[in-house]
């Protein structure tokens, strides 16, 4: 797939051999620069489009590289640029570990990676879809928009919210505490007119006991009916007993009623029995036939009786107390649109008003909990879309009886505040897409408008970008867009003389990549011949150092054989010093033949070269007690022991000892060396090994010796340290402990 706007001039292009149909003029390829794309000639010939830059970078490609004796990459210039065009057939290039397809460039690179000059700045120099600066502008404000218009609406419709909420709240709690304010004032004027019948029931208890007195203190022998007509046949008597139970009366139907069932009303009549006084009720409903009563008490002399008079009379039809509450119901619900329904109940839970009305349970429920914990409550049903709230009117009076206390039932519908949100959240909505659609129109003008000067310096770096670098960037408003003007027309200034000075340099690099085979080949001839000749002066001066050694330790001993015992010191002190000079010489050509003989390790009996190495020293100062072990070396492996052996006699006394142990660990096995002499201070164990360290005492070497030991280890795969023969205890002596691969035998292979 071809990358859009990448379209060169037609002349600036040729086709490679074998495209008849890019010849043709059937089909010409996009332009541009930094581009790779393909169009299938042939099953095996591919034709490829590069844009690369000058050949400052790119030079000549070796001739193992081509075929057929011609250019691996035809090219052309495209006239006012820098740059190469150039084709390649893939069939034409064999690259070593390359996919086929994908030609080389010297340096590692394959031709296909982009190498061209401001290569990530413009959408029409790359194959990724980029978005325009306006568009990235125009869409970070109206998202900005958006978010606060968002936030701005939300908070508009919180607060509008509330405070329709709150006004429906203020308008409900007014409502009831009306309710509340108005049935306490019907309450204050009912018991105004109640306390007007007091006197007459006072009159009444009069001739009450007086009966009593004449019947000898028995109620069972006075008359209580003729003392009924005796009173005007309005009022009834009662005689209640210490129980609280009604034992006499000329209402017929109350005789029996216990008023222990009710404690409150129980207690409040063992305390007018127990006194003096005479005391008046309220005028309230009997609960069997619920006719309206006034009732009135008074205690006997002997306090074993309390006497009730109940006035039913003419005046009492006057005071309607349910059509005192029904009514002013009735008129409240003006004051609250949403009030539905209004009720009273009593303190006996009963309705006041409606006598056909039938309560549901859960209502009742409601009502009795109210009058228990003496408080109102709130309940809401969102499926008919209500509330009810009960308000509790405590009437309670302690010099009354009864308990006149009215619980209020209203029910509102939440029908007209949930419109009235809804309403609000459709016209903040509303309100607020408008405010978005308007803002996206400003920002999209706004944004064009200040993204067209850009737009207008990306047009001339693109022009630039293809070439034409004559080409200078117009000018526009604005300080920031002059200064990034000024800056882009130095900088194609500064290109264009860099590209000068590349095509200075080119020829001269082409002609050192030409040469350059020719030259590194020549170096490592000479580096060839220089080494071998190294190695001959190596050769002769380790021969004749060895010859002369070996005439003068022959001399040192033929002294050392006719020299008496006393003179025999000096030629001993030449003869040790012979030794070492063969011992260096020694070491110097096992260094080299560990260096440039690749020896192919093997099989090693690890027993036989250590006995044999020990044989060497048949004064007994070595002592060895091993067994047959087979590890992986090769043929230095008799130089690890040789150096260790001298290296720890070198450093003790006559009188001292070596002691060679060998340890199977399973996959490996363990070797100490280990001697009676001054010991390694803890601070040389880790440098003891390096080349060219030595002791601090007279008998130091030439620190060779164990950096031989350490190279020839570590080739065999293990690992050599220093460490004391006694832990703790350097003063003991030393220990030199390296690993070996251990080979199993055959034995030990048909148990596995």
């Amino acid at each position: 797939m071809w990358c859009s706007g990448m379209s060169p001039p037609k002349d600036s292009w040729k086709p490679g051999p074998g495209n008849a149909r890019v010849a043709s003029g059937n089909w010409s390829p996009p332009a541009g620069r930094n581009f790779s794309a393909k169009r299938r000639v042939s099953r095996q010939k591919t034709l490829t489009w590069r844009c690369v830059r000058d050949r400052t970078h790119f030079p000549r490609v070796p001739a193992r590289w081509q075929t057929n004796h011609r250019p691996l990459f035809p090219e052309k210039r495209i006239p006012g640029s820098p740059f190469h065009l150039r084709t390649d057939l893939s069939s034409d290039i064999v690259p070593s570990s390359r996919s086929a397809g994908s030609p080389i460039r010297p340096g590692g690179r394959t031709c296909r990676e982009p190498d061209v000059l401001m290569r990530r700045s413009f959408q029409s120099l790359t194959c990724r879809k980029e978005r325009s600066f306006n568009q990235y502008l125009m869409t970070f404000f109206i998202l900005l928009i958006v978010v606060v218009i968002s936030v701005l609406s939300s908070l508009s419709y919180i607060e509008a919210r509330d405070e329709l909420v709150e006004k429906n709240l203020l308008l409900q709690d007014e409502t009831e505490k009306s309710i509340l304010q108005w049935m306490a004032l019907v309450d204050a004027g009912l018991k105004k007119y109640d306390d007007s019948l007091n006197d007459k029931m006072r009159h009444g208890f009069k001739n009450f006991l007086e009966e009593y007195e004449r019947s000898g203190r028995d109620p069972s022998a006075m008359d209580l009916r003729r003392l009924k007509e005796d009173l005007g046949g309005e009022m009834d008597l009662y005689v209640i007993n210490a129980e609280g139970v009604i034992e006499y009366s000329t209402y017929e139907k109350e005789v029996g009623l216990d008023f222990k069932k009710v404690p409150y009303f129980y207690e409040y009549i063992t305390a007018l029995r127990e006194g003096d006084t005479f005391s008046a009720d309220r005028v309230v409903r009997e609960q069997s036939t619920r006719k309206v009563r006034k009732y009135a008490y008074m205690p006997t002399p002997d306090h074993r009786y309390l006497f009730e008079l109940g006035l039913v009379t003419d005046l009492l039809k006057d005071r309607s107390l349910d059509l005192s509450y029904v009514e002013t119901g009735e008129n409240l619900k003006t004051l609250n649109p949403d009030l539905t329904e209004i009720r009273f109940f009593d303190s006996m839970g009963n309705i006041i008003g409606n006598k056909s009305y039938q309560m549901p349970v859960i209502e009742k429920e409601r009502v009795e909990r109210a009058l228990a914990q003496r408080e109102g409550a709130v309940y809401t049903d969102p499926a008919k879309r209500s509330e009810v709230h009960f308000l509790y009117l405590d009437l309670r009076d302690p010099d009354y009886a009864s308990d006149m206390s009215v619980v209020t039932e209203l029910t509102y519908t939440t029908a007209p505040i949930q419109k009235k949100l809804n309403t609000l959240f459709i016209s903040q909505l509303t309100i607020s897409l408008l405010a978005i659609l308007l803002s996206i129109i400003f920002t999209y003008v706004g944004s064009r408008h200040i993204s067209r000067p850009i737009s207008e310096v990306v047009e001339d770096i693109d022009r630039i970008a293809r070439g034409d670098l004559d080409h200078t960037i117009r000018h526009t408003k604005g300080i920031e867009f002059s200064r990034m003007e000024n800056a882009i027309n130095a900088m194609v200034r500064t290109l264009k003389e860099n590209i000068r000075r590349a095509q200075v340099s080119e020829e001269a690099l082409k002609q050192y990549s030409e040469n350059l085979e020719v030259i590194v080949d020549k170096r490592t001839a000479e580096l060839k011949e220089a080494n071998e000749e190294a190695n001959l002066y190596l050769d002769i001066m380790s021969h004749d150092i060895n010859n002369a050694n070996a005439v003068s330790l022959g001399y040192t001993q033929l002294l050392l054989m006719n020299l008496p015992e006393k003179e025999r010191g000096e030629v001993d002190r030449i003869r040790q010093s012979i030794l070492r000079s063969s011992g260096i010489t020694q070491n110097v050509a096992t260094i080299r033949k560990i260096r440039q003989e690749a020896l192919p390790l093997r099989t090693v009996d690890l027993d036989r070269v250590i006995r044999e190495e020990v044989a060497h020293h048949p004064d007994g100062r070595v002592n060895y007690d091993g067994e047959r072990v087979l590890v992986r070396a090769d043929a230095l492996l008799p130089e690890v022991f040789s150096n260790l052996i001298g290296n720890a006699l070198k450093f003790m006394e006559e009188e001292g000892k070596v002691c060679i142990r060998v340890e199977d660990r399973g996959e490996e096995v363990l070797v100490s060396v280990e001697d009676t002499g001054p010991g390694i201070p803890d601070a040389m164990k880790e440098t003891i090994f390096n080349r060219f360290k030595k002791g601090k005492n007279k008998q130091s070497g030439k620190g060779l010796g164990l950096y031989i030991v350490r190279s020839l280890v570590e080739r065999y795969g293990g690992t050599v340290r220093a460490d004391d023969r006694v832990e703790g205890a350097p003063e003991e002596g030393a220990a030199i402990r390296f690993t070996l691969l251990k080979i199993p035998d055959e034995g030990e292979r048909r148990q596995a």
